[in-house]
């Protein structure tokens, strides 16, 4: 058949028709737990019983208005986040890709008002933004980026985890005016920042006058056992682009800002047609009122622990495994080889994953994973990458 849908993904062969709680059914009746949450965003799961009368009573009333009024639910939610972030204001668009686009026009706003007529932003090896032109430019993947040149100029890349890469830029460059930076990395392979560079880079923010942009849009949204991955450093960002967990599924992307940030987009700087619909708003409201409410944050925490000790378990000592990385129940397993095969393989054994950076097994569930499911996750994985890397 003749497929009218733009050939832009590699799609496993079946098609998914429902789920409830971490577990997905496909058109023929096959049942999966879901190790995936769509990429990061199911933050609760499938058809929760909380959200989902939520968002039939909020369709009921508005689904779309614009920004031309008065918004009240984007009052409520920026005010939650901030709350949440102890940060000052919020932006909201649709994707991580705006929230990513948004931070780095505020950075370029930030260098203009400071008398820079050309700022450059400090970016990262192995980094994910997006793709756009600008976010793809930031973006540190060449494979991403081969085809879609000329390139957005006034980046410079450093490699992750180099204090030293990033004072030497501060020497070097005068019209450096932000850092930006995944907090975790995610496309990358699951690759933390380590607590002391997040600390160190928010002295060199402050010394510099430098804005420091944390890209929380994978890695936020208590994935990682706090609200933010940032917090296990103690720090606060100027700038923090959110968005994939925010609404549980339903588009919605935000950016976050400190004093430092939340004043320079004034009106007509920026906009969205689909960014704060009440849709939206009510999604990332009711998303945060259930996490609050149910735990789910302190339960991403302790089942991400067990996911990793039952991994670590299982695979120790393997030759072919490389690292399993990542807090919460944001988990990437390095294996020494491409492991694209694996995707397949898991979905015939009944599990979702992903596979990113060729080699690294992305495990990115909704956050109400159970201690059961996660050893069901570790039952069905472990034997297949075992039997994966057994393979001459």
């Amino acid at each position: 058949m003749t497929s009218h849908v733009m050939n832009t993904y590699g799609r496993l062969p079946f098609a998914l028709s429902h789920g409830r709680g971490c577990r997905v059914w496909d058109t023929d009746g096959r049942q999966y737990l879901d190790g995936l949450g769509g990429i990061a965003v199911n933050t609760l799961g499938h058809g929760h019983p909380k959200l989902v009368p939520a968002l039939q009573d909020q369709v009921a009333k508005l689904i779309h208005c614009s920004n031309y009024y008065a918004a009240p639910m984007q009052e409520t939610l920026a005010a939650k986040l901030c709350e949440l972030s102890g940060l000052d204001a919020v932006f909201f668009c649709s994707t991580g890709l705006e929230a990513n686009e948004g931070a780095l026009k505020i950075a370029r706003k930030f260098g203009h008002d400071k008398g820079i007529e050309r700022p450059e932003i400090i970016v990262y090896e192995k980094a994910f933004h997006g793709r756009s032109i600008a976010t793809l430019s930031a973006t540190g993947n060449p494979k991403v980026q081969a085809g879609f040149g000329p390139l957005v100029e006034g980046f410079v890349r450093v490699p992750l985890n180099d204090l030293e890469a990033v004072r030497e830029v501060a020497r070097t460059n005068p019209n450096v005016v932000a850092v930006f930076l995944e907090t975790v990395q995610g496309e990358g392979g699951i690759n933390p920042t380590r607590i002391d560079i997040l600390q160190g880079l928010r002295t060199i923010c402050d010394q510099q006058d430098w804005l420091l942009m944390l890209d929380e849009v994978q890695c936020g949204i208590g994935r990682t056992g706090k609200w933010f991955a940032h917090q296990w450093a103690g720090i606060l960002p100027d700038v923090m682009p959110l968005a994939k967990g925010l609404g549980s599924g339903v588009p919605i992307g935000a950016i976050v800002a400190g004093p430092r940030a939340a004043t320079v987009l004034q009106p007509g700087n920026h906009g969205t047609t689909f960014g704060g619909n009440p849709l939206a708003m009510r999604a990332g409201i009711e998303t945060l009122r259930i996490m609050e409410e149910d735990g789910v944050m302190a339960n991403a925490a302790a089942v991400g622990a067990r996911l990793h000790a039952g991994l670590a378990e299982g695979l120790g000592g393997v030759a072919g495994l490389v690292e399993i990385r990542g807090q919460g129940l944001m988990v990437g397993i390095e294996l020494d080889r491409p492991c694209g095969v694996l995707l397949g393989q898991a979905a015939d054994a009944g599990l979702l994953i992903s596979v990113t950076a060729d080699s690294v097994i992305r495990l990115v569930p909704p956050l109400i994973l159970t201690a059961a499911e996660a050893d069901e996750m570790v039952a069905i994985l472990v034997p297949l990458i075992r039997a994966f890397l057994a393979t001459p």
